[in-house]
């Protein structure tokens, strides 16, 4: 809570000095208030680096005020404790904290030590030359090495005059040498800006010092470029050292930053690598550039030219420097007014030609005789003038930069010097680490927008530019981190003024690209290398980010902004844009760097199979299956934030690769070798963590979209050859078994609670063997193995099914033929004859007499108790052969396990779906035929011959029931309780057929009237009751359903011959149509009915309508 009063304290203080000053100068107090070079009102000024003392004396003398000096005195009392003059003594306050320096040295202090004069040690560099006056002959030093130089043996002390004559030297060596401490990465050679080269050969060290010059010329306005007593003496006391010989680090220990503009603009120029004397003459000729011009701000100047008029070549150490310097300024201007306009010249087209002349001459100058030169220099400095101020002042783009361009128009130069600009942030001791000041030097930087032409969207992408260079230099992670929240700082398209989208907009500039040249705007020179170098360590991230994965998360986090700004850049340049999302970008990444890692890994799994005898193929899948395992646990939850299935995409394209490798192998093995032995199953086992994987990394439904997505291996194709050539074999071997056990058959049960012939039992006994000896093999199957043997099996109950039924008669041999259809006669007989109905001649006992009576009742319940047995025992033997698959293969891995249910709960239906449906057929079929029987042949007498015959009432339903309830019980004696019901409703159809045979088909010899119905009704009942057996029978449900057809029947022969004829006429014509008579009887049904009527009306229509012959009375 003290630090936080103590601080607003001090605000409140420097606002209300602030306040003070600006009343005092402001009122009428001071007669007159000059301002400082560079300034045009006191809102220029920097009142908090104004002298309050040096103001107040002003004031008390009535005299006039001069900010410039008022500046000075307040720099050069900075040093100094704040003095109070008031009583006897006068009183200071400490600017440092006496108790944390501890008690003095009680030691005495060290003896002072006679001084002698040290000698000049000059350089035998070529910026120096000797004089042969003052130079004797040289002798080598035995104390010397090869780095050092000669001393003359004629020394001279050092004088006053020497200290005041001797300049900073702007030694090239010195500056190379201190940049040479810098640590450049291999990394930086591939971060290179996407920005045209400079025509005039323009270096780094050109851009850098002419930076800090457009910095001084926008801080001047502020005061900037007071130099106050201090600075000089400094200056004279920096000459003093050099000439000492004293290294650069001592003189750089020795400097004392001020306070304020000026301590900050030093703290630039030791960051900025400016010597103290280009600094000073920079300073003092913008002074002098601005003398005379009354309104004007510094900041309004053409800085290269007015340094060119006002900088003098005496101000400089040698010719040599002072060529090199102007050279320089001579570059820039052509660089920022000619060689990359961003606004036309029009009319001014010729004095940029003139311009250009200029500059040459001026260069050309240096090499006449020194009157001459300087008459020229002089001459075209004036004309240079002329010139260049109209090209600099032509009217802008309308930007956010002014109305006029008072400095260069083309932005590659001006990028290029914020830059520089903008590389004064990072410390000069850890260049890793942001300065103290950045924040300060930042708002500094700002003052220079208005002359390069920044915006705020320039300024982030050229400071992010120098952040992320810097860390690819250091490899400092803080300034990736900084780097990334000024990408994030960058505007959008839609976030951007109007001005300032036109601005960005016009900032183009050409390169050469793919044997053309293209384009860029600026936000694509700056990006691009950003994200280019990103997508390349990306593309590779298994080696980059081994150790490093907060980094390669910022890295992602670094592309992905960028390449988001520059898409959009695209799209509003109209260039051609690229259609790859985010998530496709992060799918390239994963896709190269797998690649990458993999091919690496074939390298490594050549030496060690090499070394360890071990096959290649084996030890790639143990570390592809690593490689994928640290690819899951590392990397991809960084690029899973982005793209949901990038483990999918990583473990497929893993298992591709190793296919690629393992395809050759699988193609060429034929025999189950060592080699195949120890390949498969490793292959095999990283096929399902693949699998595993995938199923892991996303949702079971999709993952398992994608898991049959993937090219399989087919191990299986090859590992399972020999199995299923030995399961052919098996098969073949059941297929024999099975046809001898039924030849042998005698269907007989095996024992009273068995109650099934004994083949079956045989059957299923081979097929078990089979079953073990098929999960005793030792060699890796896959489900083509195992649906090869449920396909065997399958075959071989279908061909025990066949061959049961294959011995059955038909049901057309059961029962006999229809007799011929006759009308009724009351006293003579006739021939029956009907056109198109043709007795077959031959009678059922000629035909199948003896086949027929060898399948007995009991025969067909001992058959039908096999096959409900076979296919009882089949569900078993199913679940069985799955639940020991589960257990031979590796099904701990939920991949393969979900794998091999979905693949039995898909063929579960259909695994012996053929066995079943051949027994469940054949079972019907039998259940069919002994029905048919019992009725049609076994109580054919009783039943077919003679139920209703003579009449109905002589021969009634009652005298069957007895027959039938003993067939009945023979067969629920024998047969199995599951198949008693269809059993039991195969002999109900069975007994209505023959009752529909008896009223419809009973031949000459029976006849019926309307008033029988009810005596065949009561018969049908009967029929009825004895099925269902009050309730043990058969569900009264079924029985009636199988009634009902039977009862219709019935219920025509109620009918009276006139509404039946009538019927039967309406019904023949809706017939032909497909339809039925309004009785909704048949044709056929009405026509036998007829024939069955006994009257003559009956008799006379069928003569005359269907030509029918009587019957033989």
């Amino acid at each position: 809570m003290e630090e936080e009063d103590g601080v607003e304290l001090l605000q409140r203080y420097r606002r209300d000095r602030r306040i003070l000053l600006d009343f005092i100068l402001s009122g009428s107090l001071i007669k007159k208030v000059v301002m400082p070079p560079g300034a045009v009102s006191l809102d220029d000024v920097d009142l908090n680096e104004v002298s309050v003392d040096y103001v107040l004396s002003c004031a008390k003398k009535g005299g006039m005020l001069e900010l410039s000096e008022a500046i000075r005195d307040y720099h050069d009392n900075s040093m100094f404790p704040n003095m109070n003059n008031s009583g006897a003594m006068d009183e200071f306050f400490l600017v440092t904290r006496p108790e944390l320096s501890g008690s003095p040295p009680k030691r005495p202090p060290p003896t002072v030590p006679s001084f002698t004069p040290v000698p000049i040690i000059t350089s035998l560099s070529k910026s120096v030359s000797f004089n042969s006056n003052d130079v004797g002959d040289l002798e080598e030093s035995p104390d010397l090495t090869h780095t050092q130089e000669f001393i003359p043996k004629k020394e001279r002390e050092l004088t006053v005059d020497d200290i005041d004559d001797f300049e900073d030297e702007d030694d090239l060596e010195e500056v190379q040498s201190r940049r040479a401490s810098r640590r450049v990465s291999s990394d930086a050679f591939d971060l290179v800006l996407g920005l045209p080269p400079f025509a005039t050969g323009i270096t780094d060290d050109d851009l850098r010092e002419t930076a800090y010059e457009i910095l001084l010329s926008a801080a001047g306005a502020a005061g900037g470029l007071i130099i106050p007593v201090k600075e000089k003496k400094k200056e004279r006391r920096s000459r003093f050292i050099k000439k000492l010989g004293l290294s650069k680090s001592d003189q750089v220990s020795q400097s004392h930053p001020g306070t304020g503009l000026v301590r900050l603009l030093e703290t630039i120029r030791v960051h900025m690598e400016i010597s103290e004397g280009m600094d000073i003459r920079t300073r003092q000729g913008l002074l002098n550039a601005m003398a005379g011009k009354i309104g004007k701000r510094m900041d309004t100047l053409l800085v290269p030219l007015e340094l060119l008029c006002c900088i003098s070549r005496n101000e400089f150490p040698d010719k040599k420097a002072y060529i090199r310097w102007q050279k320089r300024q001579l570059n820039m201007l052509e660089e920022g007014l000619i060689n990359h306009p961003a606004v036309g010249f029009g009319e001014s087209g010729r004095k940029a030609g003139e311009l250009r002349n200029l500059l040459a001459k001026i260069e050309e100058s240096e090499s006449l005789p020194s009157s001459t030169g300087e008459v020229q220099r002089t001459e075209c400095l004036r004309s240079l003038k002329e010139t260049a101020i109209p090209l600099a002042e032509r009217p802008a783009r309308g930007d956010l930069t002014g109305e006029v361009c008072h400095w260069a128009d083309g932005y590659h130069l001006n990028v290029r010097l914020y830059e520089k600009l903008l590389l004064s942030v990072f410390d000069v001791l850890d260049e890793g680490t942001l300065t103290e000041e950045v924040e300060e030097i930042l708002e500094l930087l700002k003052s220079t927008w208005r002359i390069l032409g920044i915006t705020e969207t320039i300024h982030y992408a050229c400071y992010a530019w120098v952040l992320f260079h810097q860390f690819v230099i250091t490899r400092e992670r803080g300034m990736l981190r900084h780097a990334i929240e000024q990408l994030k700082k960058i505007p959008l398209k839609e976030q951007r003024g109007p001005q300032e989208r036109l601005h960005l907009k016009s900032l183009l500039s050409k390169l050469e690209k793919d044997g053309g040249v293209g384009e860029s705007t600026f936000l694509q020179s700056f990006l691009s290398p950003i994200q280019k170098w990103a997508d390349k360590r990306l593309s590779d991230y298994h080696l980059h980010f081994n150790e490093a994965l907060l980094l390669m998360e910022d890295i992602v986090a670094v592309a992905m902004l960028s390449r988001r700004l520059l898409l959009e850049e695209e799209h509003e340049m109209a260039m051609e844009s690229s259609s790859v999302t985010d998530r496709d970008q992060i799918e390239s990444y994963i896709s190269l760097s797998i690649k990458c890692a993999f091919a690496r890994t074939l390298l490594e799994v050549e030496t060690l199979a090499d070394a360890t005898n071990e096959h290649p193929l084996a030890l790639l899948a143990e570390h592809a299956k690593k490689l994928l395992k640290k690819d899951a646990t590392m990397f991809i939850h960084i690029l899973s934030k982005r793209h949901p299935q990038a483990i999918v995409v990583s473990a497929s394209l893993l298992h591709k690769l190793y296919g690629y490798k393992l395809k050759p192998f699988t193609e060429g093995i034929e025999h189950l070798t060592e080699d195949a032995v120890a390949v498969l199953p490793l292959a095999d086992s990283f096929e399902q963590y693949v699998m595993e994987v995938i199923k892991s990394g996303c949702e079971e439904q999709v993952g398992e979209i994608y898991i049959k997505k993937l090219n399989p291996y087919k191990v299986e194709t090859v590992s399972g050859t020999l199995v299923l050539r030995w399961v052919n074999s098996q098969l073949g071997r059941i297929m024999n078994w099975a046809e001898r056990a039924i030849l042998q058959e005698h269907w007989e049960p095996v024992s009273l609670q068995q109650r099934h012939g004994s083949s079956i039992v045989e059957v299923y006994r081979i097929v078990e063997e089979t079953v073990d000896q098929f999960f005793d093999l030792k060699v890796p199957m896959r489900m083509t193995e195992l649906n090869s043997l449920f396909r065997g099996i399958d075959n071989a109950f279908q061909m025990y099914a066949s061959r049961i039924v294959d011995n059955l008669a038909t049901k057309d041999d059961l029962i006999p033929p229809a007799p011929i259809l006759t009308r009724y006669k009351r006293e003579t007989g006739i021939k029956a004859f009907v056109k198109k109905e043709i007795l077959d001649p031959r009678t059922p006992e000629v035909r199948m007499s003896s086949d027929i009576s060898v399948l007995t009742t009991p025969t067909l319940c001992i058959q039908l108790n096999t096959l409900h047995y076979a296919i009882s025992q089949l569900n078993k033997l199913e679940d069985s052969i799955w639940e020991r698959w589960t257990r031979k293969n590796p099904d701990d891995k939920p991949a393969r396990r979900s794998l091999v249910e979905n693949s039995r709960s898909s063929l579960h239906k259909d695994t012996f779906d053929g066995s079943r449906k051949d027994i469940n057929a054949a079972i019907d079929r039998i259940c069919e035929f002994t029905g048919t029987k019992i009725v049609f042949w076994d109580l054919r007498e009783q039943f077919i011959d003679s139920l209703y015959r003579p009449n109905v009432s002589q021969f009634r339903m009652e005298a069957l029931i007895e027959p039938l309830d003993m067939a009945l019980s023979q067969l629920c004696d024998i047969i199995m309780d599951p198949l008693r019901d269809r059993v039991v409703t195969a002999l109900l159809q069975a007994s209505l057929d023959g009752l529909l045979r008896v009223i419809l088909d009973g031949g000459s010899s029976r006849v019926f009237a309307p008033a029988d119905a009810r005596l065949m009704e009561e018969d049908l009942e009967v029929l009825k009751e004895f099925f269902i057996s009050g309730g043990d029978g058969l569900p009264r449900g079924v029985v009636e359903n199988q009634v009902a057809r039977v009862r219709q029947v019935i219920n025509l022969h109620g009918l009276q011959t006139r509404e039946l004829i009538d019927d039967l006429k309406s019904g023949s014509s809706l017939e032909m149509h497909g339809g039925k008579s309004r009785l909704g009887a048949d044709v056929k049904t009405l026509l036998r009915i007829l024939c069955h009527r006994n009257d003559s009306e009956a008799s006379q229509f069928l003569k005359k309508q269907y030509k029918i012959p009587k019957s033989i009375a």
